[in-house]
């Protein structure tokens, strides 16, 4: 097992509070605009995003203050802020948008749960994947079933999304779950909600 910093650790996790933002942003605009002007905003986020990481992986700026927001593998590539963006303009784009918001939700708060349950409260750590505790793989199956009962209209949806959400994180150490998960999760979901519709459960 790796020793992180868990006060590092939650301040990196801290930024993915973003998301929250990012939501926001597209309801509201969405509410006033239209989804169309929402996107749109998102798509700029994500223009302004790649913009500053060229930058900043072109110069090799150190800025203090946010120099520990990235793990040693992500400061010689692009940050996750930028996948998520990319997951959130599609999961926005194609699902349903209670199923979005869900897996959204669940890549951030699924991941913080994770990320710093396992390291605070892990004692038994799985050999085949490193740095993952079943502890924390636990804390984040609990929070996106919170998520999912909060936000989805079934039962079946909501165990769907949180065992997909929570085996990407899981397995898919090699390819950024900011992505992965919203795409997986949310595409999960939304046949589950398509065949609970075509069965007539929902």
């Amino acid at each position: 097992m790796k020793k992180w910093n868990f006060k590092s650790e939650l301040k990196r996790k801290g930024i993915h509070l973003l998301s929250i933002f990012f939501i926001l942003s597209y309801v509201l605009l969405g509410s006033f605009w239209g989804r169309r002007i929402a996107l749109l905003f998102l798509t700029l986020l994500l223009i302004w995003s790649l913009e500053l990481e060229f930058i900043r992986l072109r110069t090799k700026i150190n800025l203090p203050l946010i120099r520990g927001l990235w793990r040693r593998k992500e400061k010689n590539q692009v940050g996750g802020q930028v996948f998520f963006l990319i997951g959130a303009i599609i999961a926005l784009s194609v699902f349903d948008f209670k199923i979005a918001v869900a897996a959204l939700l669940m890549t951030t708060f699924g991941d913080m749960a994770a990320a710093l349950f396992g390291m605070k409260f892990g004692n038994h750590w799985l050999k085949s994947i490193p740095n993952t505790a079943w502890e924390g793989i636990f804390a984040e199956f609990i929070v996106d079933l919170i998520i999912g009962f909060i936000f989805l209209p079934h039962v079946i949806i909501v165990f769907v999304m949180a065992l997909t959400a929570t085996f990407v994180e899981t397995v898919f150490t090699h390819a950024d779950d900011n992505l992965m998960i919203p795409l997986f999760s949310g595409f999960n979901g939304q046949i589950a909600l398509m065949v609970l519709s075509f069965l007539k459960l929902i």
